[in-house]
């Protein structure tokens, strides 16, 4: 495999519950690129996170992720699932949901120590959370909670990391806030970045390409090379208008 891409996917096709859910798809991540997985819900952009961490196997075709087939506990690639805010009255802080980062294989709970403090500090400061550590997490916002699930991903210095709806649950100006923490951690630690949103509008400014999945299949590519109404009329198998505007791309005929 070429050592610029991350992740190679070749002709895979999964079925789940005797259900196709992708069907041929082939794509690849470049080191260092920021990619976003768009599609309608069930199309399967959760599924291939899910492939990639080897919780799933494919019923046929080749997976590749940093020249190995896909492992569970893999440390090279962090990983932060779609959240639901916490409740108000949590106690626990914020420093120590990020710390969990650091458990994943371990059993029990960690003692404190000066590396395992200094790691977390450097985890909240990447993105931009050292100013709430110390806070009941339960107090916090839903911008601020994914910031530290994104910490916590990030912890033990990546080269990949997976997101599943980042932005999902945040207004306009929070999705802004993450999507800014992403293009800095892309730029310092230099980390390969896979994101799953229904919504490329927060991202335009982000990503390198994007990966568009309906019906099965999949198109990849620079956003205004695969948002196009001829490509995702294909994909969708119906006539599919995208409609540009003041920054923003609006697709009518489908549900995404």
């Amino acid at each position: 495999m070429d050592k610029q891409f991350v992740v190679t996917v070749k002709d895979l096709t999964i079925n789940l519950g005797g259900r196709k859910i992708l069907e041929n798809v082939s794509f690849a991540v470049k080191r260092g690129e920021f990619v976003a997985i768009l599609g309608p819900n069930g199309a399967g952009k959760t599924t291939i996170l899910k492939l990639l961490l080897g919780i799933l196997k494919p019923t046929s075709g080749t997976i590749s992720v940093l020249s190995k087939t896909p492992t569970r506990g893999n440390s090279a690639i962090g990983y932060a699932p779609q959240h639901r805010v916490l409740e108000t009255d949590l106690a626990l802080r914020a420093r120590d949901v990020v710390g969990f980062g650091l458990d994943g294989n371990k059993w029990g709970i960690s003692l404190p120590s000066k590396t395992r403090e200094a790691k977390i500090d450097e985890a909240l400061k990447a993105v931009d959370a050292l100013k709430f550590g110390n806070l009941p997490v339960g107090r916090l916002s839903g911008g601020e909670q994914q910031r530290l699930l994104i910490a916590q991903a990030i912890i033990t210095s990546p080269q990949i990391l997976l997101l599943d709806e980042p932005l999902s649950n945040l207004d306009i100006n929070h999705a802004k806030e993450i999507v800014d923490v992403l293009i800095k951690l892309k730029k310092e630690k230099q980390v390969t970045i896979i994101l799953v949103s229904h919504d490329i509008n927060p991202l335009l400014p982000a990503v390198d390409e994007v990966l568009f999945m309906a019906r099965s299949h999949s198109a990849m590519g620079k956003p205004d090379e695969v948002i196009t109404s001829g490509i995702l009329s294909k994909l969708y198998n119906t006539n599919v208008d995208v409609i540009r505007a003041k920054n923003r791309v609006f697709v009518t005929g489908a549900e995404i």
